[in-house]
């Protein structure tokens, strides 16, 4: 009866390992599928919990790289079909076309178009939000020229968006984010704005600044990064 009872512990430790190994998949460490080879499930849990962890954690890493990569290949597809066609005109089909997947994967990650289009615009006021959360302790043209450095990165985004007739929200939106920012940057302190008001001085200037960004970017940046710092920094300087 003893042995009978080992033979059956023992083919369920096997079933269990073979279980894990199809739940878990080919793609783990050597040295793990060795250490999985000999678990006890009666007398290693706390050794099999570590290793379960342990690959959840790796499964979920390439979970979420497969998932920023299909997104960023998203993101890239609609911007290249804005270049070609108007938003209107591009379809779903258009773009897991251009993204080389399936119709039902876009709908994984997005509600249709619309919102692909959202969240990539979302996704670079985002950032250069955060920018503008260190480059304000920083004087105009330093803090400028990083900005600038991220518009030439990211030309053909910047151009697509200024440039679109499918995507007229995305000027009033860095108009809105660019305001926001100018608003901590009026100088209260030294008298040279004494009744002035604060709703021109913030129109006045970010019109002027996003005026300026979508002329240098139309125009296929005929100055660089560092130039552009220096000209439109001094100019905000004597406005703000």
């Amino acid at each position: 009866m003893v042995k009978y009872l080992q033979r059956e512990s023992t083919k369920q430790n096997a079933l269990f390992n073979q279980l894990m190994f199809i739940i878990i998949g080919v793609r783990i460490w050597p040295s793990m599928v060795k250490t999985a080879q000999y678990v006890d499930i009666s007398t290693q849990q706390p050794k099999l919990l570590i290793i379960l962890e342990s690959l959840v954690k790796i499964t979920m890493a390439k979970l979420d790289r497969r998932i920023v990569k299909t997104q960023e290949s998203l993101k890239k597809a609609v911007i290249e079909l804005m270049t070609e066609k108007n938003f209107d005109d591009i379809t779903i089909q258009d773009i897991a076309d251009r993204a080389n997947v399936n119709r039902g994967t876009i709908y994984l990650h997005y509600q249709d178009k619309y919102d692909l289009l959202d969240k990539l615009i979302e996704s670079h006021i985002n950032e250069l939000r955060e920018m503008g959360e260190w480059a304000c302790k920083l004087d105009w043209i330093s803090a400028l020229e990083p900005f600038f450095e991220y518009f030439e990165k990211n030309y053909l985004f910047f151009s697509t968006m200024l440039a679109s007739k499918g995507a007229p929200s995305f000027r009033t939106r860095l108009l809105d984010f660019t305001m926001e920012g100018f608003k901590e940057e009026i100088d209260n302190e030294s008298g040279k704005n004494t009744g002035l008001s604060e709703d021109i001085m913030l129109q006045f200037s970010g019109t002027a600044y996003v005026g300026v960004i979508e002329w240098w970017i139309r125009n296929e940046m005929p100055y660089p990064p560092s130039v552009m710092a220096k000209q439109v920094g001094a100019l905000l300087g004597r406005s703000l």
